[in-house]
């Protein structure tokens, strides 16, 4: 980790009651720097917190905006919840997938997309929905979907 990410990290100690409380938005601040959070990093910031790496890493893993290994440079996420399901979500991640050449979790060779799923995105009256770099696109039918990353650089 940088010097500086360390020192913003360690400045946002006083602004919490207790030192853990900082813990999410300094693991914002690396994920910022590196674009994933990996187990050495996460002992880094244990180290900081004076907490366990395994501590770090439930926080990591719990949380779908954490990423413990190197991403695309574009995310691309299926909501995968009733609504979405029942409008074929599921088939569209399986079918978007076999496009890319990556299953969901995965990022293209390229380095150009990861694939995901999200368990629900709130937009269930405009379902099926892909969230495309915080971008919610709705109503998709796999051409619609395949247009979308195609476009993607």
């Amino acid at each position: 980790m940088r010097a500086d990410v360390r020192a913003d990290i360690e400045k946002l100690f006083d602004r919490y009651p207790e030192k853990r409380g900082a813990l999410l938005p300094a693991l914002h601040l690396v994920q910022q720097e590196r674009g994933f959070v990996d187990l050495e990093a996460a002992r880094e910031v244990a180290s900081l917190f004076d907490l366990a790496p395994v501590e770090v890493m439930e926080v990591l893993t719990f949380y779908n905006m954490f990423y413990t290994r190197p991403q695309g440079r574009h995310h691309v996420y299926v909501c995968t919840s009733l609504p979405c399901s029942l409008r074929g979500s599921r088939t569209l991640l399986r079918e978007l997938g076999d496009h890319l050449g990556v299953r969901a979790g995965e990022t293209t060779s390229d380095g150009r997309i990861t694939l995901g799923r999200e368990e629900c995105l709130g937009s269930c009256g405009t379902a099926p929905v892909l969230r495309v770099d915080g971008r919610y696109c709705e109503n998709l039918d796999l051409a619609a979907a395949r247009s979308i990353v195609d476009e993607l650089e």
